[in-house]
């Protein structure tokens, strides 16, 4: 068997909140509660579970996400409808901008609890 990502803990301020808010702004399916977690399963079947802790104990994290074309289109639409501030960088020096990187598009924003998310249509290097 080849090593594969199954899943990972993402800690938030409100598990519920923040699956939904993911899942939402993919077209994602938020799963059944699980003990502390609510689960949402990507494309390649690695799930995301969401799981409250205290705010003081969440340290930021970065995720990136490979989308299509299409898929951008519609998440960064709901992303500057839900007035959500992103970047064309990870540092945050260029606000209000998308990039191009390696022909496709990217985009930098956070999630409800301070986790920096990123949607790519093209992987780095690519």
């Amino acid at each position: 068997m080849s090593v594969e990502l199954n899943h990972t803990i993402v800690h938030c301020k409100d598990n519920r909140a923040s699956a939904e808010f993911f899942a939402d702004l993919l077209d994602l399916t938020v799963g059944e509660e699980w003990g502390p977690f609510i689960p949402v399963v990507l494309a390649n079947n690695v799930t995301l579970d969401f799981a409250t802790i205290p705010a003081a104990s969440i340290t930021p994290q970065h995720y990136a996400f490979l989308i299509s074309e299409a898929e951008f289109d519609v998440a960064f639409a709901r992303i500057q409808a839900l007035g959500i501030d992103f970047f064309a960088d990870p540092h945050q020096r260029i606000p209000g901008e998308i990039n191009h990187n390696d022909g496709g598009r990217g985009v930098y924003f956070p999630d409800p609890s301070g986790h920096g998310m990123e949607l790519i249509t093209r992987p780095y290097g690519g």
